[in-house]
């Protein structure tokens, strides 16, 4: 059975992680509403019990997972441990008594309780005694309804709510002000105009190493050379060679040694992940790591499309395909100044080739939005059996390089 999975990030008000939300279907091709909700939640628990723990998924954060009134009473949510997972109430489960007995249930044994995409009705307020969060759809709800469903929770203020779909600066900024305490979406991916600033000259320096080593002919002695000019890249560089990543048998202690065993290849991640973790070193961990992960997911797609001799353009592309909301400018601007291949600048700013279908297919599984990204395997001629393995290879990679970066 392969496991088709995607997870969205949730953040709390200082734009920490707290969890993620796993999005579940059972293929490419089979998508909602081929399946129902039922046999989501419990393909879900059965993939991750099976085939891939909740802790690949989320790390050390729980999983916010669906459940409907027939999987809660089966008790699905029970196979789980009480910290890892918080356990969502399907917007469309109709309130009930069997509904109210089985949360209850579970909260008595430790589980966490979310509603949903809630609607007000009078109904739910026998399940706020039982109740942790109450998520809401910011764009499929009204500031008025918004209002009225905090007014009548304020007997209540053990319940924190969650802002759903959450996409802009100026959205999350407004939930703030409202009182939310969690939100969902791409928000924190995106530019805050008012901020912006330029590339310091470390950074660029670091822009112009990740030109040289795209070209095909990379000059070892003049990239060897910068990194000599520069304690901290130099450092930067013979830690991560000699960091757990790699299984080296002995020490390396030369620049030159450290881009030789490296190679090619690995040396443009380096850079690239280096030079994205410095811009990036104010903004929420979770945008660096969405960053790691789009990178290697592109990277692993151009691989299985046979496309070896452009794996590092679309580990790059994938790299810098947020780096406008790094930056806090607009990403024409950026890709002007950095020394880029066209081909990369194409792929990001216009959606134009080979590039372009190895992002979509990345933003399309990380937004669960199955359809898009089967049309896209399609044109890309790819095995939709081998994408989840890729995703779920990428969430790992780029844990694995958080470690190694927070170390």
């Amino acid at each position: 059975m392969y496991f088709y999975a995607a997870r969205q990030p949730i953040l709390n008000r200082e734009k920490k992680l707290i969890g993620y939300e796993l999005l579940f279907r059972d293929s490419l091709e089979n998508v909602f509403p081929n399946i129902n909700e039922d046999e989501a939640t419990s393909r879900l628990i059965e993939g991750s019990q099976l085939s891939l723990g909740l802790e690949d998924m989320t790390g050390d954060k729980p999983a916010f997972i669906n459940f409907t009134l027939e999987t809660l009473l089966k008790g699905y949510a029970k196979t789980l441990e009480t910290k890892e997972v918080v356990v969502e109430i399907l917007e469309t489960v109709q309130p009930g008594k069997r509904l109210l007995a089985a949360v209850k249930e579970l909260k008595e044994m430790g589980y966490t309780i979310a509603l949903d995409d809630y609607k007000h009705a009078p109904v739910w307020r026998h399940f706020y005694p039982f109740v942790d969060i109450i998520k809401i759809d910011w764009l499929d709800t009204s500031l008025e309804q918004i209002q009225e469903i905090i007014a009548q929770t304020k007997d209540f203020p053990s319940i924190k709510f969650l802002a759903e779909k959450v996409e802009t600066p100026e959205q999350f900024e407004k939930a703030m002000e409202l009182g939310f305490d969690y939100f969902q979406g791409f928000f924190f991916a995106k530019p805050e105009v008012v901020q912006s600033r330029a590339l310091a000259p470390n950074e660029m320096t670091l822009a112009e190493l990740l030109y040289q080593t795209s070209s095909p002919d990379m000059d070892l002695k003049k990239v060897t050379e910068v990194f000599e000019r520069d304690v901290n890249l130099s450092y930067k560089l013979l830690r991560y060679s000699n960091s757990a990543a790699f299984k080296r048998r002995a020490e390396i202690s030369t620049i030159k040694q450290a881009l030789v065993v490296l190679g090619v290849e690995e040396l443009k991640r380096f850079l690239s992940v280096l030079f994205t973790a410095q811009v990036a070193s104010d903004k929420p961990p979770e945008l660096m790591r969405l960053c790691l992960t789009r990178a290697k997911f592109a990277e692993q797609l151009s691989e299985q499309s046979g496309q070896f001799q452009e794996s590092s353009k679309a580990f790059l592309t994938g790299m810098l395909s947020l780096i406008d909301g790094i930056l806090d400018q607009s990403m024409d601007a950026i890709l002007e100044k950095l020394p880029l291949s066209e081909e990369i600048k194409l792929a990001i700013l216009k959606r134009e080739g080979r590039l372009a279908d190895y992002l979509g297919l990345v933003e399309a599984y990380e937004q669960a939005k199955w359809q898009e990204a089967n049309e896209i395997q399609t044109k890309l001629n790819l095995n939709a059996d081998d994408i989840p393995t890729a995703y779920h290879d990428a969430l790992q990679w780029a844990n694995l390089q958080m470690e190694a970066m927070s170390n």
